[in-house]
This record gives structure tokens, C-alpha cells and sequence, in this order.
């Protein structure tokens, strides 16, 4: 073990994965500021997620790694002001969550003269080159598991630990103020009775059928009298609209209708998430609202939202989970097509009974 953040100040974590994975590193950001509380903490994340870490209060700044638009001569110079940026901030240490191309290359060009990653033998020998220090955690235990740890393993190197591993976001007024208002212009009461549900996955190989959506939709409204909110990106906003059609209850689509911090808000707002494996149910998660997640060819104990109030419904198939994406290569998983309605109505039911 090394301790590395003894005597830093001023402190960049890197984490450029996906939504979900951001949301797996609060613990470590709050871990980190617990144990340094007198050092700045900054970030860097992809474009359009710093919103999601915008409120949070163990962080100074919220970077955001751009995608750049114009030609090569405009982009270049905009990446290059924001690395100058970045620099002028003199950072004593970087430390990158992830084994990625783009955070290794971020890291050096940050500055920090200790930049710090775990060590990995099958990323390209320059990678491994730009870092100072290069940690191998001992092999996690059996107790060790969820998405956090992922994250933790490299910081308890460092001399961080924490027994905290809960992802949590915080929900700026402002964000909740606006989704509010999204959901009095879509016609949602504020003495309506409703969960969000998101039906869609950047991999269709982890989604489940409209046709099925549309039956536990129409059961929620007649045994429960709950209208259901859909959510999902602008790209999905058409496919929602297709699940809409094809339903008989009280369902509002606000697929695209909202940045991430709204879609937080919102999310907070709402009693209960059903969903399959994507963003949303992580951020439902981490601002206390109950979920119920459906899992088929990936790891549900390892990325199933921790804590009380959050199920998970899974396939009895010997195969599950399997890792792949999708069956014999063609992208439909067959154990998320066998599962059948009545099998999440039970989830959903156990779920509602526990709220």
C-alpha cells in the first residue's frame, strides 16, 4: 500500500466510462474527500454527464471531456485550450479509474506530476508509460463484490478505504424544480400516483419485449390504479412512443425530455424504477428510489443497485448470467425472451409491497 494523496492538495480522479460507471465512483469520490477533507477534489468525466456530479459536495470541479465539432484545425485548438485549462489548475495527482485509451493520455496531458492507474499487461506498453505509478490490488474476495469495488481497489492501495460503497447522487433544486415542471406539462398531477419505467439499453441485447412492457403497464394501472412515466435518451423517444401505442392505461412518454440531472430528478421523484440493465435504474438508485432491475446475459450481483429497497428479476436458466452479447452472436438474448410477464409481475409486486 501506498500512500499517494498524503500531501496532495489539489486531486483530479478520471473516470471517462459510461453513465452507470460514473455513478459506481461516488464512493470513491466521497471515500477520497473523507480522507483528505482539506484537499480540493475535481473530476473528469464524458461530455454531457458532469450534470449528474454538478451538486455534489465533495467536489470542487466538474470537468467534462467535449466532443469536438468543426474541422481538424478547430478541434485541435479547442482540445488544446481545454488541456492549457486543465494544466493551470496544478493538479498534484491524477488518479484514472479506468484502463482507457483516452483517460491515460488525459492524465499525463493534465500535468499532475504523480498520475496514478492499476496496472494492466494487456493495455498498449505507452499507456502504462504515462503514468507515475502503476497498483496491483491484492485479488478481491468473495465479499468484494458490485461495481463500486471497481473503483475502491485502486484507491485502498493508496491508503483510502471505506465501507461505504452506496452509490449516491445529490439533486440540485434547480434540476428538481425543472422536472417538476416537465411533468406538469406532460399532464403528470402532482397528486398522481406513478413509476418510471425504462424499457431501453444502449445494448438491445439487454432489453426485454415492447409487447411484454405494454401488458405489466396495462396490469399496473388495473391492479394498482398507477400511471407509469417512460423514460429514455432522444434516440429512443420514437421507440417509446411505439410502447405508448400499444398500451390501454395512463402512460406518459418523457423519453428525450431531459438532461441527466433531470432525468435524476425526476427519477427521484418517482415511488418506484422497473427497467432492464441501463443508467436509469443506477440513478434511481442513487438519489433513494426503489428499483426493480430485469438481468439476463450480464452480472446482476455485480451491478445490481446495493441496499435495501432495490430486486432484481433473472431468468432460471443455467446459462444466466453468460457475459455474451446476445445469442449465437445475432444480439437477442433468449433468456430475456423467455422470461415471461408473469415472472416480473411478481417482482414488481413483492417491490410494491416492500414500499
Amino acid at each position: 500500500m501506498v500512500n499517494l494523496l498524503e500531501n496532495a492538495r489539489n486531486i483530479l480522479i478520471i473516470q471517462l466510462g459510461d453513465i452507470g460507471d460514473v455513478v459506481w465512483a461516488t464512493p470513491t469520490l466521497r471515500a477520497v474527500k473523507r480522507a483528505h477533507p482539506g484537499a480540493r477534489l475535481s473530476v473528469l468525466v464524458r461530455d454531457g454527464i458532469g450534470c449528474l456530479l454538478a451538486a455534489d459536495p465533495s467536489l470542487h470541479r466538474v470537468y467534462e471531456v467535449k466532443r469536438r465539432k468543426g474541422n481538424l484545425f478547430k478541434r485541435i485548438l479547442l482540445e488544446t485550450d481545454f488541456i492549457r485549462h486543465l494544466r493551470r489548475q496544478r493538479f498534484d495527482i491524477a488518479v484514472d479509474l479506468r484502463l482507457d485509451e483516452r483517460g491515460a493520455y488525459m492524465a499525463f496531458a493534465s500535468g499532475a506530476p504523480v498520475r496514478v492507474r492499476l496496472y494492466n499487461r494487456d493495455v498498449p506498453y505507452l499507456q502504462n508509460r504515462l503514468f507515475t505509478h502503476l497498483l496491483t490490488p491484492p485479488p478481491r474476495s468473495a465479499k468484494a463484490r458490485g461495481a463500486a469495488e471497481q473503483s475502491l481497489a485502486l484507491v485502498r492501495e493508496m491508503g483510502v478505504d471505506t465501507e461505504d460503497i452506496v452509490p449516491r447522487l445529490w439533486v440540485a433544486d434547480g434540476s428538481r424544480r425543472r422536472a417538476r415542471e416537465i411533468l406538469r406539462e406532460a399532464g403528470v398531477g402532482d397528486g398522481l400516483r406513478w413509476v418510471s419505467i425504462n424499457p431501453f439499453s444502449r445494448w438491445t441485447y439487454k432489453e426485454w419485449g415492447h409487447d411484454k412492457w405494454a401488458r405489466v403497464i396495462d396490469w399496473l394501472g388495473d391492479e394498482y390504479r398507477m400511471a407509469v412515466v417512460l423514460v429514455g435518451s432522444g434516440e429512443e423517444r420514437e421507440r417509446a412512443a411505439d410502447l405508448v401505442g400499444r398500451t390501454k392505461g395512463k402512460v406518459f412518454n418523457l423519453a428525450g425530455r431531459t438532461t441527466l440531472d433531470e432525468l435524476a430528478a425526476l427519477l427521484e421523484l418517482s415511488c418506484l424504477n422497473i427497467g432492464v440493465d441501463s443508467a436509469a435504474p443506477h440513478i434511481a438508485a442513487a438519489v433513494g428510489t426503489p428499483t426493480i432491475t430485469l438481468y439476463g446475459p450480464s452480472d446482476w450481483e455485480e451491478w445490481a443497485p446495493v441496499g435495501d429497497g432495490h430486486h432484481v428479476v433473472v431468468p432460471d436458466l443455467d446459462c444466466v448470467p453468460c457475459y455474451k452479447k446476445g445469442c449465437d452472436g445475432k444480439g437477442v438474448s433468449l433468456c430475456l425472451e423467455d422470461l415471461t410477464v408473469e415472472r416480473v409481475e411478481e417482482g414488481i409486486r413483492k417491490a410494491l409491497a416492500g414500499l
